[in-house]
């Protein structure tokens, strides 16, 4: 973990209703560059709801949510991949390459494809990928805009080992070139050994806020 750099994300105090319905409260954190946060807790404890909230992309029904960078400079990846199925690995990085406002080249568009290990699918339609493959392509995706800060709901889910080890690979990766990453994962007694701050949400609330190493998941997760 960097450390020395000032907060990316600073949460205070964060409500969630939906309707009558109190997803959680008092939620506070902060997230710097070059940290991995890793978001933990059961089935309907709210964290792709509060992923969401950091993201700027839902509102909080109380309390402040500040990113303190501009929004290009921070990206979500959800459990959609946004990949057309018709189009190659390359057709699609070149296609949201624009959508960015680049011009890729093509030795820039497989450097992509070789860092996430899909240098020989750069032909192959992403309709043909497996979960393992979608993913990895997904992140070459957003790793075309450099982003300082990078959100991740779930993006273990339905990987098959192999995959997996890559992906953490990738996340150990983008710390230590300086990026900082929101990470919720069902994987979390091995998740969070890579994590430098855990949130546990539980019971409506924050169970634990801290450095990873003294998170213990029994009794939370």
């Amino acid at each position: 973990m960097d450390g020395s750099g000032k907060p990316l994300l600073i949460v205070k105090r964060a409500a969630k209703f939906f309707g009558n319905k109190l997803v959680f409260k008092e939620i506070s954190c902060e997230v710097r560059p070059g940290e991995i946060l890793l978001v933990a807790g059961p089935n309907g404890a709210g964290k792709s709801t509060l992923m969401r909230i950091m993201a700027g992309l839902s509102k909080p029904s109380a309390g402040e949510v500040s990113l303190r960078l501009d929004p290009e400079d921070a990206a979500y990846l959800g459990h959609a991949t946004f990949l057309y199925p018709g189009l190659s690995a390359l057709e699609n990085l070149k296609f949201w390459g624009a959508m960015y406002g680049f011009s890729p080249t093509r030795d820039e568009l497989m450097a992509l494809l070789k860092r996430v290990g899909l240098e020989r699918a750069a032909e192959e339609k992403a309709g043909s990928f497996s979960r393992g493959m979608a993913q990895r392509l997904n992140l070459a995706r957003i790793y075309q805009a450099a982003p300082k800060l990078i959100f991740l709901d779930e993006p273990g889910t339905g990987l098959d080992p192999a995959s997996l080890r890559r992906l953490r690979e990738e996340i150990v990766g983008l710390r230590d070139r300086g990026v900082a990453v929101v990470w919720i994962s069902h994987h979390v007694t091995e998740d969070a050994a890579l994590a430098d701050t855990v949130l546990a949400l539980g019971g409506r609330r924050v169970r634990y806020f801290g450095p990873a190493s003294g998170f213990t998941p029994e009794g939370v997760c």
